[in-house]
């Protein structure tokens, strides 16, 4: 059977597209309170802007084009990151048969994807700008090996497309290009591929999907790169100096054992002594390929010791070293050895992870009583809402935080939901209110509801004074009954006056 399904890309594709939709079963019957990444995409959706914020907007695109036709609802969240997550993993087997001569080798890498944690797991777990990442990341490559093996129009429009979506996905795409250009630098019979004409219109393209957050950026540099540099930098955390670079090393060098581990155990424990006699094999290809992966890597070593970073995250690495299973499978099959039998052993692999990560999501979620750490998913904002709505209904929703405006958005779409001078300095939205108005807000620890001195002055300078501060208090969802999250919360009648 597992044989049948590795024969080919589109045999894959569908075992793969099975998966997917069990992901997304498996989301719909959770609880539906959202995690900080769909809470934030639930109360984007509401705008459509060139930036908002610390991340690049292509997901908030995708996502308010289908909510403004169909709604928010939890199906609109899930499902589209899915077929996401899907198209990466589609394209990243498309790249591998452009490298790769055995149509089931390629129809293996592609499979073997769900064994990177960054991939398999973390993607499916919360995030969702790295979900856009990777999938522009499997689209370049594929246009880039398809420009090298046999360039035309189409593929050198599909880099430049890939590019653009990459850059207005994550900033840190834009090492991927960058390496990929100098990787070939060195092989004569693909160097002619940088100077042709058709690299033009590609850069068009891209420049053209970047442009409208291009524009944005200059005025807005500062919101989209401080929380970022917050993070890399961890100030608080580390010293300065050699220390500080000492760490930052420390930290790329565990981002990275983090990232490739797992995959490279793995397969090196299917495949036994081929895998590393193979490691000695080579081709322009796989030549290619190294550089990329070190050129990546050599840029995030600069900044650590040039931008200060001291704490590299391993979901940074995506487009540096995504392809690090296209290159193992390419030495494996350079090698020329016969690989029945490390197949044979690697392709119960992948079920088995897929079993294991649809039980960690669930588990995560029902099984936290015995876990004892408390998701933002175990949140029960579905009780909130029937106990604060029972007698009103809110014409209008103030927020403390994105992570309580998505999820009051999820239960109210039909009600707007405002956070105090977002998207901007206007809120007309709180004078013109007409009815009641709900204010709400998370404190600083799940069983303090105290209202944060941020939030209260922006409410003030908003022109909202709140009357009465008032409490909620309800067990967590699956929990043993003992552990309690509190919000806070006022209603405010005749408009925000």
């Amino acid at each position: 059977m597992l044989e049948r399904i590795t024969k080919s890309i589109t045999s894959a594709s569908i075992f793969l597209a099975g998966y997917f939709l069990l992901n997304i079963a498996l989301r719909i019957a959770l609880p539906h309170t959202l995690d900080l990444d769909e809470a934030e995409q639930s109360f984007y959706s509401q705008y459509l802007l060139a930036g908002y914020g610390p991340q690049p907007p292509f997901y908030n695109w995708i996502q308010y084009a289908i909510v403004s036709v169909t709604g928010i609802s939890m199906w609109v969240l899930s499902v589209p990151k899915n077929i996401i997550l899907f198209g990466c993993y589609l394209f990243y087997g498309l790249a591998a048969r452009e490298v790769l001569k055995s149509r089931s080798l390629a129809a293996v890498a592609m499979l073997s994807l769900i064994t990177l944690p960054q991939v398999g797991l973390m993607a499916q777990r919360e995030l969702t700008h790295t979900v856009a990442l990777l999938f522009a990341t499997s689209l370049f490559l594929f246009g880039f090996f398809r420009t090298l093996r046999q360039p035309t129009i189409g593929s050198y429009l599909l880099i430049g497309i890939a590019t653009g979506i990459g850059l207005i996905s994550k900033y840190n795409f834009a090492i991927l290009p960058f390496a990929a250009l100098v990787a070939v630098l060195p092989e004569r019979e693909w160097r002619s591929r940088l100077i042709d004409w058709r690299l033009l219109p590609a850069a068009v393209l891209a420049i053209l999907i970047v442009l409208p957050h291009a524009l944005w950026l200059p005025d807005n540099l500062a919101s989209a790169s401080a929380p970022t540099l917050e993070r890399m930098t961890a100030e608080h955390l580390a010293p300065a100096g050699l220390p500080r670079i000492g760490q930052g090393l420390l930290s790329l060098v565990i981002a990275v054992l983090g990232f490739v581990a797992l995959p490279i155990v793995l397969i090196a424990a299917a495949f036994r002594r081929d895998f590393f006699r193979a490691l000695s094999s080579s081709s322009p290809m796989i030549r290619v390929n190294e550089r990329m992966m070190v050129i990546s890597l050599i840029a995030f070593v600069g900044v650590v010791l040039f931008a200060g970073a001291s704490d590299i995250h391993e979901r940074w690495l995506d487009p540096c070293l995504l392809v690090l299973l296209i290159y193992l499978f390419l030495k494996l099959e350079t090698a020329d050895f016969d690989l029945s039998a490390g197949l044979a052993r690697f392709r119960p692999v992948v079920p088995v992870f897929m079993v294991v990560i649809l039980s960690i999501l669930l588990f995560r979620i029902v099984g936290i009583q015995y876990i004892g750490t408390y998701t933002r998913t175990n949140v029960p904002f579905s009780g909130y809402v029937a106990e604060l709505t029972a007698t009103r209904k809110p014409v209008l929703i103030v927020a403390g935080t994105k992570f309580v405006a998505g999820n009051m958005r999820l239960e109210f779409p039909d009600v707007p939901v405002v956070i105090p001078f977002f998207p901007g300095p206007g809120v007309p939205e709180y004078a013109d209110a007409k009815g009641p108005v709900l204010v709400i807000w998370r404190g600083e620890t799940a069983d303090d509801p105290t209202i944060s001195p941020g939030f209260a002055n922006d409410l003030v300078k908003s022109g909202i004074h709140l009357q009465e501060l008032k409490t909620l208090t309800l067990p967590y969802l699956f929990g043993d009954g003992k552990r309690s999250f509190s919000i806070g919360y006022s209603w405010m009648e005749g408009g925000a006056k």
